[in-house]
């Protein structure tokens, strides 16, 4: 299946999972320590949208959603965040505001306005273009 080779196999799930589990401790550890840019930094390496598996993607979401619930200073989060990583962030942001939930999509909403500044439009494009890597 032409597009596929890029796709993690359903056995290798679980170790996906082991691997989310793991840096779900680091970024508890990083946001009791109050450093919650940090987490979310950590929470955006290595993404695993090159899975099909949806316990994967949800795990992984559970994971960002809450780094991206514990940022308060939005500009200052941007501004040390690199850039290779606004697209990705632009995509857990559209997954916030796909869930409902009122104080996600009000977070995901804040950050939005700001990464669009910072990112252009061409960060919304890559995201609605993107149909092959999703979160």
């Amino acid at each position: 299946m032409a597009g596929s080779e890029g796709f993690v196999e359903a056995d290798n799930a679980e170790a996906i999972i082991t691997r989310i589990e793991h840096k779900t401790r680091k970024i508890e550890a990083l946001l009791k320590q109050y450093k919650p840019v940090e987490a979310l930094k950590t929470a955006l390496e290595g993404t695993y949208a090159m899975t099909s598996d949806e316990r994967c993607k949800s795990a992984h979401w559970i994971v960002v959603h809450r780094a991206i619930m514990a940022i308060k200073d939005v500009d200052g989060m941007l501004s040390s965040l690199d850039p290779e990583y606004y697209d990705i962030l632009m995509k857990y942001l559209y997954r916030g505001l796909s869930t409902g939930d009122r104080p996600t999509c009000d977070q995901c909403l804040r950050i939005h306005e700001k990464l669009t500044e910072r990112a252009g439009h061409g960060c919304i494009l890559r995201f609605l273009t993107d149909t092959v890597n999703t979160v």
